[in-house]
């Protein structure tokens, strides 16, 4: 997925100024999308390069003025165009598996080391991903459309059932190295 779409998919919303946009994003995609504030803003500065969406500038008297984008129907053209193409396969890259596949070589007490950090990263991350319904309320609020919510929470049920299966899996390799339920050193 590309940030100009994620981007185009929050401004068919409504408009946004690049701060509120990384708002949304904080709130809703982050478990699945992160964004830094200067990846939004060269985003939608190319947005409007490209004719997909609109700046307008909002003056302010004590503070310098801020950019409103608009989404444009060229966008929402490109918008709709990528909803309906089938995105190409996926390279699944996973760091840590290559540490587990030669986990062998290290000692109990440093496979343990690894995998207690991990697994206490994915209990932090199922907390996060619990909060996001209540975080993201103001935006089903202003959207008003049950039908965006109930597959925004599609997205948010694949995180928790992937991090909870993650967690499970590391788990269960603390639990047998623990136990010594594996061949010797």
């Amino acid at each position: 997925m590309s940030l100009e779409h994620a981007i185009l998919g929050f401004l068919n919303y409504g408009p946004f100024f690049g701060y509120d946009l990384k708002k949304a994003f904080d709130t809703s995609v982050r478990h699945f999308w992160a964004a830094d504030q200067s990846q939004i803003y060269r985003t939608l500065a190319r947005l409007a390069e490209q004719g997909w969406a609109r700046v307008r500038i909002v003056e302010q008297d004590d503070r310098p003025d801020r950019k409103v984008y608009h989404i444009t129907q060229a966008g929402q053209q490109e918008l709709h165009r990528w909803l309906t193409t089938p995105l190409p396969p996926q390279d699944r890259r996973n760091p840590s598996m290559i540490q587990v596949f030669f986990a062998g070589r290290l000692t109990d007490q440093e496979i343990l080391a690894m995998l207690e950090p991990e697994a206490e990263q994915l209990r932090n991350t199922l907390e996060r991903y619990r909060q996001v319904p209540q975080a993201s309320r103001v935006y089903s609020e202003t959207i008003q459309s049950p039908r965006e919510v109930f597959f925004w929470m599609l997205t948010l049920e694949f995180g928790i059932k992937v991090a909870q299966a993650q967690l499970d899996w590391v788990e269960s390799i603390l639990e047998r190295i623990k136990a010594k339920q594996h061949p010797p050193q």
